[in-house]
């Protein structure tokens, strides 16, 4: 609604027909404040909460914001994503995490972009489909990454609504005396199949990770993806990575006759046993050579558990560049440019991308503001450090206070202690006066820093500075702090 949108303390409720009744469909933080909740008849809810906001639910609409959401959690975070009607969506993160520094950062991350966009999001990572569903809408966490193995205890706590039942069957066992999960898991089999059909038994398995559910991943209309499929299921190394060269070469075809190169391919492997695995690649620089992408996704087949044998693979470029033609050189005395784009993939797919990074100028005086992280291969922006005085090679993530003697308030220490060091000072050139970024924030307007470089007896040399000019306190604390470490 942007500027249209109601206050975020108005309820508001979506509405829709259960048979003839119209009833809640859906209802945002104000509304449940205000005791209302899903299933409720309109009429009771407009009773109970004044001022409140009907709307019609739109459930096509809904379904098509979740495939949109899929596909960017595909482009991004997984090979394997999909929605997970009617609130939500599934990804199998295996292969993936790594690239994001575990499933906790990738977590926190996906939560905070959803969140950016102004959409109340909760996570949970787990064995099995059903037990992350479980636990992402009834667990008490708005983040929760489950152990391996322990995904089985994790929802034996939760209510019995959290196994994805049809609401008969959940009303049905209520009726019994059931509320949790763990009291269904702890019952025999055969009077409840025979009461409420094989449906019950099939969506406890699967929360407990004892049935495979298999995702049917989204896939954008503009994909280019290659399969491969086998009359005989096939496990050896040596032949899955004979095909996986095969369905590159023919994947770079495809790429090619697009003008495209691959930013990030996605290897998928379907299980005879209907489970699917999948590994992640990403590059710097969009490419389409059949031998690095090739060794690039054999150097992550032996993360690929194939049980009993692989019937289907398939191999996609999720995200795919224009590639434009690279002129050769043609002097015999012009020196080739380097390229380290293989090195820095390599080490991308194996600690994360995240990891990797170069240090850039930023055009500002204080010191930490002055440098930023970007990608390894990023475009230089045209930025340069001031050269009239040196930098640190080592700055501090934060300036660390010490305890300083200066003469005079414009003249550098003549010892100073440092972690519990003193050091006398040899040497010292300064000040380099630093002003504050009034543009930033008021407590800059008349903010100074003096920093000097510093040589003790050792001849180690350092970075320090005082917080002040030494005589007007609206200019600082006056403490002295050090900031930085020279090679």
């Amino acid at each position: 609604m942007g500027a249209a949108a109601p206050p975020a303390e108005t309820p508001l409720v979506l509405i829709g027909r259960e048979g003839r009744r119209r009833v809640v469909m859906a209802a945002d933080r104000a509304a449940g404040a205000a005791g209302l909740y899903i299933g409720m008849p309109v009429t009771k809810a407009q009773a109970l909460a004044r001022g409140l906001i009907v709307k019609d639910a739109d459930p096509a609409g809904d379904a098509e914001a979740l495939e949109r959401l899929a596909l960017w959690a595909l482009k991004r975070y997984a090979p394997i994503a999909a929605a997970d009607p009617p609130d939500g969506i599934v990804i199998d993160v295996f292969g993936a995490a790594h690239l994001f520094g575990g499933e906790d950062a990738m977590a926190r991350d996906m939560v905070a972009r959803i969140e950016a966009s102004g959409v109340a999001v909760r996570a949970a990572f787990a064995d099995s489909w059903g037990a992350a569903h479980a636990l992402a809408r009834f667990s008490a966490r708005p983040i929760l990454v489950v152990a391996p193995g322990e995904s089985g205890k994790a929802i034996l706590d939760l209510p019995i609504a959290a196994l994805r039942l049809p609401k008969d069957i959940v009303d049905g066992l209520r009726v019994l005396g059931f509320e949790a999960i763990g009291e269904l898991a702890a019952k025999p089999r055969g009077p409840l199949a025979l009461r409420f059909g094989p449906e019950l038994g099939r969506r406890l398995d699967q929360a407990l990770g004892r049935l495979s559910e298999p995702i049917d991943p989204a896939r954008p209309p503009e994909l280019i993806e290659v399969h491969r499929a086998f009359a005989e299921p096939i496990a050896a190394v040596e032949t899955l990575r004979r095909y996986v060269g095969k369905l590159v070469s023919a994947l770079c075809e495809a790429l090619e006759a697009k003008g495209l190169g691959a930013r990030r391919l996605d290897l998928v492997f379907h299980r005879v046993d209907a489970r699917v695995k999948a590994v992640r690649i990403g590059t710097a620089l969009p490419i389409r050579d059949v031998k690095r992408l090739t060794r690039m996704l054999c150097d992550k087949i032996e993360t690929v558990d194939p049980g009993f044998g692989i019937e289907f693979m398939s191999l996609a470029a999720s995200v795919a560049e224009p590639l434009g033609a690279r002129q050769l050189i043609s002097s015999l005395t012009e020196e080739p440019e380097a390229d380290v784009s293989g090195l820095i993939d390599t080490l991308a797919n194996r600690v994360g991308g995240g990891r990797l990074y170069r240090f850039a100028p930023v055009a500002s005086d204080v010191p930490e503001r002055s440098i930023q992280r970007i990608a390894p291969l990023a475009p230089d922006a045209g930025e340069a450090w001031p050269g009239h005085w040196p930098r640190p090679s080592r700055l501090l993530p934060a300036p660390e206070p010490i305890d300083a003697i200066a003469l005079l308030p414009d003249h550098p220490p003549v010892s100073f202690t440092w972690r519990g060091v003193r050091r006398r000072v040899k040497r010292a050139d300064g000040p380099e006066r630093v002003f504050g970024e009034w543009w930033k924030r008021d407590a800059e307007l008349a903010a100074v820093r003096d920093y000097f470089q510093v040589e003790d007896e050792a001849g180690e040399r350092y970075w320090i500075y005082r917080a002040g000019d030494g005589e007007d306190a609206s200019t600082g604390s006056q403490r002295w702090f050090l900031h930085g470490v020279f090679g």
